[in-house]
């Protein structure tokens, strides 16, 4: 797998969370996996940048429940598409319902 670019740049960490990360990584690498200090914060970076996106979208999301415009086309789709939401309930129902007495049928 090619190698992503990299950039070197500086962290200032307060000792106290210096402290852990080191230890966790003095710890992990006594294991089979090995990790840097690099690693990990590369690590913690992703797993944050990842939720913050999702955060992002979870509001956006929130703002559509806001929206009356958005709740009005909304509405209109579940009307559109009521009967033929019923009607595939309907045929799954009867398909299960005809695997239910085959599956009987054929125990006997």
């Amino acid at each position: 797998m090619p190698q992503a670019e990299t950039r070197t740049t500086t962290v200032r960490l307060p000792r106290p969370v210096y402290d852990q990360a080191r230890c966790l990584v003095d710890k992990e690498s006594r294991g089979r996996t090995r990790i840097s200090l690099n690693d990990l914060i590369v690590t913690a970076i992703t797993a944050y940048l990842k939720m913050y996106k999702r955060k992002q979208i979870d509001a956006a999301f929130a703002g559509m429940a806001e929206d009356a415009d958005y709740q009005k086309e909304a509405k209109l789709l579940v009307e559109e598409f009521e009967h033929s939401d019923w009607e595939a309930l309907r045929i799954e129902e009867e398909d299960l319902e005809g695997e239910l007495a085959y599956a009987s049928d054929s125990s006997r």
